[in-house]
């Protein structure tokens, strides 16, 4: 199983033609692929169209879901953030912090072309669909 970031999702709609969204649609195919309930947000906040609006939901809503944010995990995304600000890194968007760290406690790899997840694979062990860690 693997978690796509929206960032990708973003590419593989709008047919953008990358490593990534090639790897999210083999994964597709091979039913491989899991969403979380903070990145089917993300989506489908983007689409201005009705019809395009729901065309992904509908899409989107038959893949198994996760919800990323819980008791748990909020107390281990301030711990993942304070370490990686500690060694100087500032984590742009909370949403990456749960996605990453939902990612790391429940051993899913994440799909993402979005530079920010960098840090999280490089001091946290987030593992990448790509990046063989």
């Amino acid at each position: 199983m693997v978690i796509a970031d929206t960032s990708v999702w973003i590419d593989y709609f709008n047919g953008t033609l990358s490593v990534e969204t090639n790897a999210l649609d083999a994964a597709l195919e091979q039913g491989e692929v899991a969403i979380g309930d903070i990145i089917f947000l993300e989506i489908l906040q983007g689409f201005r169209s009705d019809r395009d609006y729901k065309m992904a939901r509908s899409k989107l809503s038959v893949l198994e879901q996760y919800e990323m944010l819980g008791r748990d995990i909020v107390i281990k995304c301030a711990d993942n953030y304070r370490l990686l600000k500690k060694k100087g890194i500032t984590i742009r968007k909370t949403n990456d912090i749960i996605i990453a760290t939902f990612c790391i406690e429940n051993k899913v790899p994440l799909l993402f072309s979005d530079r920010d997840f960098l840090p999280f694979v490089k001091h946290l062990k987030l593992k990448s669909a790509l990046i063989k860690t």
